[in-house]
Formats: C-alpha cells, sequence, structure tokens
C-alpha cells in the first residue's frame, strides 16, 4: 500500500511505502537563507510527524542551494535542528531552483518509526 499526504494535480508532498518516507523538495519563506531554511525544517518536521516519523529516523537528505556562498548560514539553521547521534547521509549541491526567492531545498528520505 501506498500512502500519500499532500496530494495535489501534480505531485504529492509525502509519500510512504514499505516503513520509507519520502518527501517532495522543501522550500521555505522568508528573505534570507536562515529564515528559509528554518521555514523549510519546520515543514520538514510536520510532514514526518503526519507520515509517522521525525528527524530521528532520517535516512538521506539532499540539500539543493541557490548559492554554495550560503553553505555556513544554512548548516548554522542544520546543525541547531538535527539530532546529534542521529544525523542522516547527507549531499549539499548548488543548482537553479523553481523561482529565484527561493534559496535553499530540502529532500528528505526517512524510515517510519517502528
Amino acid at each position: 500500500m501506498i500512502q500519500r499526504i499532500g496530494t495535489g494535480p501534480r505531485m504529492s508532498q509525502a509519500t510512504v511505502h514499505n516503513g520509507t518516507v519520502y518527501l517532495a523538495g522543501q522550500v521555505g519563506e522568508g528573505l534570507t537563507v536562515t529564515e528559509q531554511t528554518n521555514d523549510c525544517l519546520a515543514q520538514i518536521d510536520a510532514l514526518l510527524t503526519q507520515a509517522g516519523s521525525s528527524r530521528e529516523h532520517m535516512l538521506s537528505v539532499t540539500i539543493w542551494m541557490a548559492d554554495m556562498a550560503d553553505f555556513s548560514e544554512m548548516n548554522a539553521v542544520w546543525d541547531t535542528w538535527v539530532p546529534q547521534g542521529h544525523t542522516p547521509a547527507r549531499a549539499t549541491g548548488e543548482a537553479k531552483l523553481a523561482a529565484p526567492k527561493y534559496k535553499v531545498e530540502i529532500i528528505v528520505t526517512a524510515a517510519v518509526k517502528s
């Protein structure tokens, strides 16, 4: 069975299958990388909760940044949010995001809580 969360005409915000949660790329509101990262991580928390998971159950994370010059600013937020001892595999790269206002997009794969 596949569970879909936040399903729209183009995509779902999350899907759950065989105990694994796949989140769509999440972007946040705000003018700064700090504000956008905080908002994005709050959305991730909410989606993981809806899917029966949590940040302690993240398996892998891909972070896309519009400008890698903002890497340290994003990491300052990430480092206070990610649970130590439960850090996922992670990759970060630079990419042109869906709209010029976006500075950070985060994609998460997590396990459902057992």
